[in-house]
C-alpha cells in the first residue's frame, strides 16, 4: 500500500501517520520545508515515510496508479495545488481531495481531471485531529474505479462503526456490514461530489447539535442557577441512552476544564462569539436549493452570526427594554429533566433534517445514496457520532421496530416538557433559536392543515401566480375585488 500526501497541517500530518501505522509507504510534501523537516524529525520512526521537497519528487516516490491526498484549505488553494501537481501525473493516477471542498467545486474538478484520464475522489473526513490519527469517519465520492484501489488502505485507517468509544447503551445488538461483525466507517457513497456533500451535511448537523447544547447550558446556568460543575454533572448523566454521543461527552469535559492562568473555570473566560468556516452556511444554501427545511441548522448558523456581533450586543444590552414574565418557574430537578427531554427530541429532529437533506438531492442528482450506510459510517470516528445513529441506520433499512423506537421518544409528556422549555425561554427572554426551531419543525410536519393557503391567495392577488384547489385539479387565477 502507498499514499502521497500534500499538506502537513495537524489533520494532514495525522492522516499521514495513520496511513503509515497501517502499513502504507507515505510520501509527504509540504509547501514550507521547515514543517516537512519537523514532521520527519518527530514522526519519521512511526512508519515508512518519504520526504519530498517537490511535486516531481512526490510523483517519483509513488508507483502508478499514484494515490495523492490533498489536505489543504478549500477553495483557491486546492486549484493552485492541482495546477502545479498535474504536470507530474499520468493517466490512471488518483487525486484525493480530503478537505472541506464545496461539492460543486469537486464536480468541476472531477470533470477537468477526467479530461486528462486522472481520477478524483472527494473525501469527507471527520473526527478532528485525534480521529485523523486513530480512525476517522471517511466519506468518499467520485470515481468508483479509484475507490477500489484505495479501499484496502482506507478501511485500515477508518474507525470502527459502533466504535468502542461509544458502546451501545440502548440494548440493541451491534450490527455492522458483515454477519453482525463491526464494519469500518468508510464506504463508497457514489459519483461526483456526493462525498463532500455528505460531509457538508454532517457539519450542518454538527452545527445544530452544538447550538442545542449551548442553549441547554444557557437554561441550566441562568434558570437553574447551576454552577459549571453542576452542569457538567448533568451532561455526564445525560450522556447515556439516547443522548450518548461525542458532543455531549466533550460538553461535560469542557465545563470542568480549569484555566491555568486565572485558575477559573475555562468556560468563563472564553469569549462568547462563535466562529465558523462556512460549511453550515453551505448546508442551509443547499437546503434552500433542494427545497428541504433544516430550521435547526439554519438557526444554529444564525446564532453564530449573532454571537459574532458582540460589541453591538453589549451596547444594546444597556439600552434594550426586555420585558419578562417570571411568574412561571420550575424546581431545579424538574428543570433539568425538562431540558434533557427538549434537548433529546431536538437532537433527533436535527438528525432527521440532515438525513432528509440527503434523500432529496440523492434522487435529484441520481446519486443513489444509501442513507442507511451514511448513518452507519457516522457511528464511529466522526464528531456527530452517537448511539441513536444505529437506530436511524436500521430504520432506513426498513426496520419498523427501529422507526417505532424513534417515534416513541416523542411521548405526550416529553413533548410537553419540550414545549414548556421553549415557552420558558420566551417568557424569561432567553434566546433559544435552535430548540424553538426544532419544535416548530416538529409541529409543522405533524399538522394536517397549514395557513399557506392565505399565502398562495395573496401571491395570486398581487402577482397572478395562480393557485391549486382542494376540490378539483388544475391551476387557477382569480380577478380579486
Amino acid at each position: 500500500m502507498q499514499l502521497g500526501l500534500i499538506g502537513l497541517g495537524t489533520m494532514g500530518a495525522n492522516l499521514a501517520r495513520n496511513a503509515a501505522r497501517n502499513g502504507a509507504t507515505v510520501a509527504v510534501y509540504n509547501r514550507t520545508k521547515e514543517k516537512l523537516d519537523a514532521f520527519i524529525e518527530e514522526h519519521g520512526k512511526e512508519g515508512v515515510f518519504v520526504a519530498c521537497k517537490t511535486y516531481a519528487e512526490l510523483a517519483k516516490a509513488l508507483k502508478p496508479p499514484r494515490p495523492i491526498l490533498l489536505m489543504v484549505k478549500a477553495g483557491e488553494a486546492v486549484d493552485q495545488v492541482l495546477k502545479e501537481l498535474l504536470p507530474h501525473l499520468q493517466k490512471g493516477d488518483i487525486v484525493i481531495d480530503a478537505g472541506n471542498s464545496h461539492y460543486r467545486d469537486t464536480e468541476k474538478r472531477e470533470a477537468q481531471l477526467l479530461e486528462k484520464g486522472i481520477h478524483l475522489i472527494g473525501l469527507g473526513v471527520s473526527g478532528g485531529e485525534e480521529g485523523a490519527l486513530k480512525g476517522p469517519s471517511m466519506m468518499p465520492g467520485g470515481s468508483k474505479e479509484a475507490y477500489a484501489v484505495l479501499e484496502p488502505l482506507l478501511k485500515k485507517m477508518a474507525a470502527d462503526d459502533g466504535s468502542t468509544l461509544l458502546p451501545s447503551r440502548l440494548g440493541r445488538a451491534e450490527t455492522g456490514t458483515t454477519g453482525g461483525a463491526k464494519g469500518k466507517c468508510v464506504t463508497y457513497l457514489g459519483k461526483g461530489g456526493v462525498g463532500h456533500f455528505v460531509k457538508m451535511v454532517h457539519n450542518g448537523i454538527e452545527y445544530g447539535i452544538m447550538q442545542l447544547l449551548a442553549e441547554a447550558y444557557h437554561l441550566l446556568k441562568v434558570e437553574g442557577n447551576m454552577t459549571n460543575a453542576d452542569i457538567a454533572q448533568a451532561f455526564e448523566t445525560w450522556n447515556g441512552g439516547y443522548l450518548h454521543s461525542f458532543l455531549v461527552e466533550i460538553a461535560a469535559k469542557v465545563m470542568r476544564e480549569k484555566d491555568p492562568d486565572t485558575k477559573k473555570d475555562l468556560i468563563d473566560v472564553i469569549k462568547d462569539a462563535a466562529g465558523q468556516k462556512g460549511t453550515g452556511k453551505w448546508t442551509t444554501d443547499a437546503a434552500m436549493h433542494y427545497g428541504v427545511a433544516v430550521p435547526t441548522i439554519t438557526a444554529a448558523v444564525d446564532a453564530r452570526i449573532v454571537s459574532g456581533g458582540r460589541d453591538f450586543r453589549m451596547q444594546m444590552s444597556k439600552h434594550a427594554n426586555l420585558t419578562k414574565d417570571t411568574s412561571v418557574s420550575y424546581d431545579k430537578k424538574v428543570l433539568i429533566e425538562m431540558v434533557r427531554a427538549a434537548l433529546e427530541l431536538s437532537v433527533l429532529n436535527t438528525y432527521a433534517q440532515g438525513f432528509q437533506l440527503l434523500f432529496v438531492p440523492s434522487a435529484e442528482e441520481k446519486w443513489s445514496l444509501n442513507v442507511s450506510e451514511v448513518a452507519r459510517i457516522w457511528r464511529g470516528g466522526c464528531i456527530i457520532r452517537s448511539d441513536v445513529l444505529s437506530i436511524f441506520q436500521e430504520s432506513f433499512k426498513g426496520d419498523e421496530k427501529a422507526s417505532k423506537e424513534i417515534r416513541d421518544r416523542f411521548s405526550d409528556e416529553r413533548q410537553l416538557q419540550w414545549r414548556r422549555v421553549v415557552a420558558l425561554g420566551a417568557l424569561h427572554a432567553i434566546p433559544l433559536p435552535a430548540l424553538a426551531a426544532s419544535l416548530t419543525y416538529f409541529d409543522a410536519y405533524r399538522t394536517a392543515w397549514l395557513p399557506q393557503n392565505l399565502t398562495q391567495a395573496q401571491r395570486d392577488y398581487f402577482g397572478a401566480h395562480t393557485y391549486e384547489r382542494l376540490d378539483k385539479p388544475g391551476s387557477f387565477h382569480t380577478k380579486w375585488q
